[in-house]
């Protein structure tokens, strides 16, 4: 495998030289405020069929949003199976990003917390985060936990946004 970097339109990327043949970066569709620079480099495996990238950076002001979960209006767990907990999740990480102006294209990095994490909950994972973020996925530490803060938490998200520079 070779270094592949991908970049938004209109934004500057290189692909690093290597012994093996350069291969073009990865072409993504992307929209037009999305000024992340997504580079895997050859010498580590390829994440993205996990869910991930290995590296992202972009220009602009950091925003750090705090772990979403599946919660209702008040805050308390909705309870659920692990695959609907995921989507609830993502859905406040969502509202948590227009609430600031930002949507998923703005991610730079995530941390997912899963409650006895296996293969199959890494999988469930992996299909939200492809359904959210296509092939431009954010950089991401998995961690498995015993438990996470309030009883019938079985998933939580946190993530690192950038906001683009005028």
């Amino acid at each position: 495998m070779t270094d592949q970097t991908t970049a938004a339109p209109n934004t500057a990327a290189t692909t690093a030289p290597t012994a093996a043949p350069t291969v073009p970066a990865t072409t993504t569709t992307a929209a037009p405020t999305d000024r992340r620079v997504i580079t895997n480099p050859a010498t580590l495996h390829d994440p993205t069929p996990f869910g991930y990238s290995h590296a992202v950076s972009a220009p602009g002001e950091l925003v750090f949003i705090a772990g979403q979960y599946a919660s209702d209006p008040g805050g308390a767990p909705v309870p659920g199976d692990f695959a609907a907990q995921v989507e609830l999740s993502f859905d406040r990480l969502g509202s948590a990003l227009e609430g600031v102006g930002l949507g998923f294209e703005h991610v730079v990095r995530l941390g997912s917390y899963i409650v006895d994490h296996d293969l199959a909950r890494l999988e469930v994972l992996g299909k939200a985060l492809h359904a959210r973020f296509g092939e431009r996925l954010p950089a991401q530490t998995l961690s498995g936990v015993a438990a996470l803060a309030l009883p019938g938490m079985l998933f939580e998200v946190d993530a690192v946004a950038v906001r683009p520079g005028a």
